[in-house]
């Protein structure tokens, strides 16, 4: 990762831009990736002069944006395949209508907070487009939380310039609470599915 940045340092703007841009993208479809350390060191880049806020975080988001609609995409098209393939190990196929459901009444509040939840970016996008969410609604939501996040990343990097990396020991330790709470909240989903379920086949037998 040091190697990485160091060539960001060297590289014109613009190909700053390319690499915050695609970064953001990716990880929308293979997270974890370190897109957010690139994203803050390009805020910092802008407070040494080379490049500007403004085309950073636009490029951070857009990327997010275009890569969340893939999954979206994806999730819409091929979801029930991949779900009837037991690709997803963590949604058992018999569970789908329960996702589906849920993702029904609260999916486009997820959306908004997508990009806070780290780890579950891709898993967001795929059932909003499994569930088929609207693509007009998705797509507003979508940009509104990347464009919030990129801005607060970019802008602690910028602020903080050759000090940067400070913004990311907040992020780590940010990511491990939130890391902790979803895990705990997907205990708790999967122990009530569990028991309901006991609870019919008790009254079945």
């Amino acid at each position: 990762m040091q190697d990485i940045l160091q060539s960001l340092a060297h590289l014109d703007p613009f190909w700053v831009y390319v690499v915050i841009f695609f970064a953001a993208y990716i990880e929308n479809l293979f997270p974890p990736s370190p897109s957010d350390v690139i994203v803050v060191f390009g805020g910092a880049l802008a407070a040494m002069g080379r490049g500007t806020v403004l085309l950073a975080v636009l490029s951070g988001t857009t990327g997010s944006t275009l890569g969340f609609l893939t999954m979206y995409g994806i999730g819409r098209w091929f979801g029930r395949r991949i779900i009837e393939a037991n690709k997803l190990k963590f949604v058992p196929l018999e569970g789908v209508h329960t996702v589906e459901a849920w993702f029904a009444r609260y999916g486009y509040w997820l959306i908004v907070i997508n990009r806070f939840l780290a780890g579950t970016r891709a898993v967001v996008s795929f059932f909003a487009g499994m569930s088929e969410l609207r693509v007009g609604r998705t797509l507003a939501l979508s940009f509104v939380s990347s464009l919030v996040w990129y801005s607060l990343l970019i802008y602690g990097g910028y602020s903080l310039g050759r000090h940067w990396e400070k913004v990311m020991l907040y992020l780590t330790t940010y990511s491990q609470v939130t890391t902790g709470i979803i895990i705990l909240t997907v205990v708790v989903f999967v122990a009530r599915y569990l028991i309901v379920k006991g609870g019919k086949e008790k009254k079945n037998d």
